[in-house]
């Protein structure tokens, strides 16, 4: 299954290993789950993971960067015409349009259902219920 992973899925998977951002990481580390990604979504990983704030071991940023640079889908998606509250949130809906993914956050609400475009937007603990219930 293809998903794009907002930055805040990656951040509090590798901060808390349990719970649902956790299981979701080992999903793709387990080749389970198919990250998509364009040029801007992996920027937005190598500049927010690796912050101080958040205290996560550099090695850990490191191999899961790796990890994702080595196993993601990388595509071009076209712009969709939708405005976001915050612009580079754009960048994770285009993708996921594109590649025909669910989008995985934590920040639904930035994703108005008016402005989704087909795609599926949902929480972490939403998405590892719909697969649950699809297993």
């Amino acid at each position: 299954m293809r998903v794009v992973l907002d930055t805040n899925v990656l951040v509090s998977g590798l901060i808390r290993e349990e719970g649902p951002c956790g299981d979701i990481l080992r999903l793709v580390f387990g080749g389970l789950l198919q990250p998509c990604l364009d040029d801007r979504v992996l920027e937005e990983y190598e500049s927010v993971m690796p912050r101080p704030l958040f205290r996560i071991r550099p090695e850990d940023v490191r191999d899961t960067l790796d990890l994702i640079r080595r196993r993601a889908e990388r595509i071009m998606p076209p712009p969709l015409r939708v405005r976001l509250t915050d612009p580079t949130d754009a960048a994770f809906l285009e993708v996921a349009a594109a590649c025909d993914a669910v989008l995985v956050t934590g920040n639904v609400r930035h994703f108005p259902s008016h402005v989704r475009s087909g795609v599926a937007v949902m929480t972490p603990r939403q998405f590892l219920d719909s697969l649950r219930s699809a297993s």
